[in-house]
């Protein structure tokens, strides 16, 4: 079972630049996909069902070229659901699940705090986030919630700790608050096969940053503890070139 992650900023502008043929080449049973930034009426379906993805399910924002995830897949899931039931969450498309039988893949996206009152609403975001996580884990325990959850975690995901102590995405109280998610039953799966290995996923478009791997770790493919037994590989595939993010890909033993 391969899933791949990718926030593709913009799932019109990746198509452009070559997001389907590299689709059809990396072939994952399934992909979530973020920051599509588009509505489901504004894109060719027909383009991801001849690259094999028959299933495919859509959760734009309200705003326009803004935000939304996705999930396609090649298996057919037995329910799809929409957003949390929270308002104040599900307004800018940000959780789209999938079951499938015996485990549930989840597309999440986290905000960004560009500002204050974007840092405000991420973290009120965050901690209803975990209360919806702890839950509905209750009812699914095999949880597989891959996305831009827009936070390094330790110093070895992000190429400046120091320096960008006190900037979004690395501040103290996102960490803890990453740490304390893991620890409420799931596994980092990327740093859980590579505990030593310094690689990023998401490098700024300014001065030249991707050239020169001044990069963050902010995609994860968050694995809950019951399928811990299943994880076989974790990788970042730092050679798709679509976004400013790069695609993670987890795979896992055979679950159907």
């Amino acid at each position: 079972m391969k899933i791949i992650s990718y926030n593709v900023n913009g799932i019109r502008a990746a198509i452009n630049k070559g997001f389907l043929d590299w689709l059809k080449s990396a072939n994952p049973d399934i992909i979530c996909l973020q920051e599509i930034k588009a509505l489901k009426e504004q894109l060719d379906l027909n383009l991801f069902e001849e690259a094999g993805y028959k299933y495919h399910y859509w959760f734009s924002a309200q705003k326009k070229g803004y935000s939304g995830v996705a999930i396609l897949s090649k298996i057919e899931p037995k329910y799809v659901e929409y957003g949390t039931g929270i308002a104040s969450m599900d307004f800018e498309g940000r959780n789209l699940r999938a079951d499938f039988d015996g485990f549930s893949v989840m597309s999440l996206y986290l905000p960004s705090g560009t500002n204050d009152l974007r840092l405000d609403h991420k973290l009120e975001y965050m901690d209803m986030f975990q209360d919806y996580i702890n839950t509905l884990k209750n009812d699914i325990p095999n949880l597989i919630i891959c996305g831009d959850y827009n936070i390094c975690h330790e110093e070895i995901d992000i190429h400046n700790p120091k320096g960008l102590s006190k900037t979004s995405g690395f501040l103290p109280i996102e960490r803890d608050w990453l740490g304390t998610f893991i620890d409420s039953g799931f596994i980092d799966s990327f740093r859980y096969l590579n505990a030593e290995k310094q690689q990023y996923s998401w490098w700024s478009y300014r001065a030249n940053a991707r050239a020169n791997n001044k990069g963050w770790r902010l995609d994860y493919a968050m694995v809950s503890k019951p399928l811990q037994d299943k994880i076989k590989r974790a990788v970042i595939l730092q050679d798709a070139v679509h976004s400013d993010h790069c695609p993670i890909l987890l795979e896992l033993d055979k679950l159907v």
